[in-house]
């Protein structure tokens, strides 16, 4: 008879014998590999944390006791711990469960992440809040050691350390992020690893106190004050003791009783522990242990009718062959990345150009500025960063990269609506928070083509940052890697559809919303003026000054939030241009409220970016006013 059928919250959980438990976690296994490939998700981090997760909700009293979990991608067994085992098979669709943790989901929940590194300083806050009201339960945050690679980690276990709480920290080390870890911290973890002397000289104790039973906890507990003497010789540094952390380990993750263990005396230990848990990415499924990456996160398996289908390259894949192509061409052009080389296409870069390939690791901050200095020296570094995780890098865009005039290029990935990721992924706020920058070059392409003329583009700028916004998608056309590139001069609009009284100013993926919407305008006796704005700072003044003489309404559409955005620069510009009595403006974007998680397309209707929603609002909009002209007209008549 299943175990996994009869849990439905940890203290079902915590009635199983170790022989259950581990039961228990094959069939989880076996539930995630039924169900993920399926739907689609996190798979190889969710399959390498199943005992640890397992012997966490079985030691602590959850959800009393609470667990914070760092990104959340990880957190699918959790969920399934927690109540949510059924709706794991609507994970990231629309309506149903988050792919990260969410409080409003669940009350074991603790605290809302999709961006890595965040757990050690909110679970020391939490920790905080605990000892202000005098309350006695556990805090414990689980980070990965891809997560150790951003710098808010450290700013958390500095604090930790230097505040001596009670609080756990476990370090899930498997090696691995998204892209294998890199830089001094994983040396360090993989030292700790695979010191040969420890390990002997701890099993050799261990096996000795063994044959002594009358003696063995006495003798084990002075072998552990010894150990700590003994890590001071032979570990190369006590990295986080020396930041006030106890710290314990390395053990196996996979090990439960060894997990429950170490978990049951660590526990109820005064002041700030680490504990150092190896996993293994993808446990208990061969491909994905042996390609943890490739299975970090799958999609849902398709139809195979539509798997022969000729598709067009997604922004990503043109952007990383044309990196490719430009790098060939100048030794000075570089890339950089954080922990994200496959997700942003620069894996055949790094590939060809391992010395002008920067992987540093989950610090988009730290990017940035790294960059500035490749900049200062001569070099052109082009920083692949998702739209969402460069936000964390604002200050180091203002005052290491723009204050200096530095040409350096942001390519901003998954620009607008990401799809099942949801609010914490979406690409929103990129306009917004980048045209408000002195000397900073903001553009967006229509198309694939028009990507790779950018970053062409963008190589030939010497004096100002430059950034490329581009979605999560398939290029809308087909694409030419054999077409010579152009540089697309700064600031310049393409008029791509001349018509009269409605002018549409629309920016990259509206672009072919809007062209798709003519037929439909068309049939109601409407002739728009569509415009390719690939610019959206600087703008092309020149000619949005002459089109505003010939239309009476304006629209604007951009995937972003209005707030702003493009739309609200054409707003000022008309009232800096005392033009804003001349033309009706109407700016269609993203709402102001967080976006839910679901299929891109849906998202897009939703939100009223997709042709039909778009041509929609286009003929109410024209509908009322002409209802209003009409009205005025009627009691002008009256009045005469």
């Amino acid at each position: 008879m299943k175990i996994l059928p009869s849990i439905n919250s940890p203290e079902d959980l915590r009635q199983l014998s170790k022989d259950e438990l581990k039961i228990l976690a094959q069939e989880i296994r076996e539930y995630l590999s039924e169900v993920i490939p399926q739907v689609g998700g996190h798979f190889a981090s969710s399959l390498g944390v199943v005992e640890l997760t397992l012997a966490l909700h079985y030691i602590f009293n959850t959800p009393e006791d609470l667990l914070v979990w760092d990104v959340g991608h990880q957190a699918y067994v959790h969920k399934i711990l927690t109540g949510r085992r059924e709706a794991i098979r609507t994970i990231r669709q629309y309506g149903g469960i988050s792919g990260f943790c969410r409080r409003s989901e669940s009350p074991y929940d603790t605290f809302d992440a999709g961006h890595a590194s965040t757990s050690i300083s909110a679970a020391l806050g939490l920790a905080t809040a605990r000892d202000l009201k005098g309350e006695k339960h556990k805090v414990v945050a689980i980070i990965g050691d891809g997560s150790l690679t951003g710098g808010l980690a450290y700013e958390g276990l500095n604090n930790a350390g230097q505040a001596r709480r009670d609080l756990l920290v476990i370090l899930n080390d498997n090696n691995m992020s998204i892209s294998p870890s890199v830089g001094a911290i994983a040396n360090y973890l993989n030292a700790i690893i695979t010191n040969p002397f420890y390990e002997k000289i701890k099993g050799e104790v261990w096996d000795f106190t063994a044959k002594i039973p009358p003696l063995t906890e006495k003798l084990r507990s002075l072998a552990r004050r010894a150990q700590e003497s003994i890590k001071t010789f032979i570990m190369p540094g006590l990295f986080f003791e020396d930041l006030g952390f106890r710290y314990f380990g390395p053990i196996n993750g996979h090990d439960l009783d060894e997990l429950t263990q170490i978990l049951g005396r660590v526990k109820d230990l005064p002041g700030p522990i680490l504990l150092h848990v190896l996993t293994r990415k993808g446990k208990g499924h061969l491909e994905a242990e042996q390609h943890p990456d490739r299975y970090h996160g799958i999609g849902p398996s398709k139809n195979k009718s539509t798997t022969n289908k000729k598709e067009n390259p997604s922004y990503t894949e043109i952007f990383g062959k044309t990196m490719v192509q430009l790098a060939e061409k100048s030794d000075k052009i570089c890339a950089i990345t954080a922990a994200m080389a496959d997700g942003t296409g620069l894996v055949k870069f790094r590939e060809k150009f391992a010395e002008r390939f920067f992987d540093v690791g989950i610090a988009e901050g730290h990017a940035v500025t790294f960059a500035a200095g490749l900049a200062v020296a001569g070099m052109r570094p082009v920083v692949a960063i998702y739209s969402t995780f460069l936000q964390r890098a604002f200050d180091q865009i203002i005052h290491d990269v723009a204050l200096q005039r530095l040409p350096v290029i942001f390519a901003l990935d998954r620009a607008g609506l990401v799809g099942e990721d949801g609010p914490t992924h979406h690409g929103a706020f990129d306009l917004s928070y980048l045209s408000p920058i002195p000397n900073m070059i903001v553009s967006a392409p229509r198309n694939g083509q028009e990507l790779r003329n950018l970053i062409y583009t963008a190589l030939l700028q010497d004096r100002q940052p430059f950034a490329i916004r581009y979605p999560r998608d398939k290029s809308p056309e087909p694409i030419n890697f054999e077409e010579e590139l152009h540089e697309i001069p700064v600031g310049s609009w393409e008029i791509l559809q001349e018509g009269e009284k409605i002018l549409i100013l629309a920016v990259g993926t509206m672009v072919e919303q809007s062209l798709k919407a003519i037929p439909a305008l068309e049939a109601n006796g409407l002739n728009p003026t569509v415009v390719n704005c690939r610019f959206i700072k600087p703008i092309d003044k020149n000619l949005l000054e002459k089109l505003i003489d010939n239309h009476q309404i304006v629209f604007t559409i951009e995937e972003n939030v209005l707030s702003g955005g493009f739309g609200s620069q054409i707003a000022s510009f008309l009232e800096e241009k005392n033009l804003a009595n001349q033309v009706e403006l109407m700016m269609l974007g993203l709402p102001d409220k967080f976006i839910e998680h679901g299929a891109r397309n849906l998202l897009l209707d939703l939100t009223g970016l997709t042709t039909p929603r778009i041509a929609e609002e286009i003929l109410k909009k024209v509908d009322l006013e002409m209802m209003t002209k009409h009205v005025l007209n009627r009691k002008a008549r009256n009045k005469h």
